[in-house]
């Protein structure tokens, strides 16, 4: 009798980031702790979701989004306010830090005009860090030999101001 070989299975690819955080992003929003859109973005929406979820299910706070906090979502059955609940179950909470995490919605939009004046996408000013700005602040970025971070900064709005000759704000 001929015994076959095992055959390897191939390794899973890696998630990239944004696929990890859009997992995390439904796992969360299934278990009522994210009310966002699910769009692999981790902005102050995202964190404080996660940083509920952790405090709810006595975790310690995690400093990345990982694959083993996704773990940890998948196999809890903690839950935190359902879209359906009154808003007297888990009163809405005040985050001062996501506030000032995240940029005034009025510079992200004078910085999503300029970028699109610019050729840098045709990007709606929602005053929201989506994606497509995501993509034309690293464009940006990269050609002005900056740091990439994808992120509205104090450096990217001066130097935006440089290009446009004007103060965004």
């Amino acid at each position: 009798m001929k015994v076959e070989p095992a055959r390897a299975e191939p390794a899973p690819q890696p998630r990239t980031r944004g696929e990890l955080i859009s997992s995390i992003q439904k796992e969360l929003a299934q278990r009522g702790f994210y009310d966002g859109t699910i769009d692999g973005f981790y902005g102050p929406k995202t964190d404080s979701a996660i940083r509920d979820f952790e405090q709810a299910a006595k975790l310690k706070p995690s400093t990345e989004p990982n694959e083993m906090l996704l773990a940890s979502i998948v196999r809890s059955n903690v839950t935190g306010q359902k879209s359906g609940q009154a808003a007297v179950a888990k009163p809405a909470r005040q985050d001062p830090l996501a506030d000032l995490i995240a940029p005034p919605p009025n510079r992200v939009i004078a910085v999503q005009r300029a970028l699109s004046e610019w050729g840098y996408g045709q990007l709606k000013p929602t005053g929201q860090i989506d994606p497509d700005t995501q993509t034309a602040i690293e464009k940006f970025e990269r050609e002005r030999k900056l740091p990439v971070t994808g992120q509205v900064s104090d450096r990217l709005v001066r130097e935006l101001a440089a290009v446009t000759g004007r103060p965004l704000e």
